[in-house]
């Protein structure tokens, strides 16, 4: 079955309540760019940025992009990351590189890196799951190690209906990464998947601390060669992110949830002391 391209809706033309629900509701940071009445400017994006940084947002013109670079070699080379104005996408894209720079800084070295090995017109497996976590990818903190035998079963009623408590008390925490999951969450009711990497603890630790192990692996080359390394997470599983999702009901039929591929595992999770 062909895909239909998702289109995100205009700036005039979105349901506010988007911005109530999480994921947009925990990009408050941001608020002003995305419920503003304007659209903010490349320099109300760049102004955001620690001034030791070297990465700057560009206006995607054509005199931009006639230097003949890929986009990321561009950033790599000069610290351009090639801006749409007034785009969602590119919004989001803005703001994923504002809060975790580190990762993207990771995940665009590894990119250059496949460029420069199979050429700008080819696609390694590699560089298929760097666009996949770019676009849709979450870091998954877990405290409880049996929560993850459900996941590996796709035991979606187990993992968000029976152990619900463990998303709301902490023991599972979810930083998404992906730009496209955020554009995706303007329409209200839309069912979210994301592709997951999953940082198990049994300890306290913050999103930061998991978000530095992912970048650490990335770019030491640990993660991100195959695509089949990322876990699907069904996102609107979690409370909070779906309004229907406070009934059983949702948990027993919802097209979000898929069952699992036979032969299909998943490989050990990254471990934080």
């Amino acid at each position: 079955m062909r895909r239909t391209r998702y289109i995100a809706p205009a700036r005039d033309d979105v349901d506010r309540s988007v911005f109530t629900r999480a994921p947009l509701t925990h990009w408050r940071d941001y608020r002003d760019w995305m419920e503003g009445a304007r659209w903010p400017s490349i320099d109300d994006l760049n102004a955001r940025w620690p001034n030791e940084v070297s990465e700057r947002f560009a206006p995607q013109t054509r005199a931009l992009l006639d230097d003949g670079l890929h986009y990321e070699e561009r950033i790599a080379q000069h610290g351009l990351i090639a801006t749409r104005e007034a785009n969602w996408h590119d919004l989001f894209n803005a703001m994923i590189w504002l809060r975790y720079p580190d990762l993207k800084r990771a995940l665009n070295r590894q990119q250059v890196a496949e460029v420069a090995r199979v050429g700008p017109r080819e696609r390694s497996r590699p560089q298929c799951a760097q666009t996949h976590f770019d676009e849709a990818g979450s870091v998954v903190v877990l405290r409880d190690p049996a929560l993850l035998a459900l996941w590996d079963a796709h035991d979606w009623h187990g993992l968000f209906w029976r152990h619900r408590d463990a998303w709301l008390n902490g023991a599972v925490t979810v930083a998404l990464f992906g730009h496209a999951l955020l554009e995706h969450a303007l329409t209200p009711g839309k069912l979210l998947v994301g592709k997951a990497i999953v940082v198990l603890s049994r300890d306290s630790v913050d999103d930061d601390s998991a978000i530095r192990c992912c970048a650490q692996a990335i770019a030491e080359e640990r993660l991100l060669r195959d695509p089949l390394e990322l876990r699907p997470l069904p996102l609107s599983g979690i409370p909070g992110w779906h309004v229907d999702n406070g009934e059983e009901s949702f948990h027993l039929s919802a097209p979000c949830y898929q069952p699992l591929r036979s032969g299909r595992s998943y490989p050990a999770p990254l471990h934080l002391s």
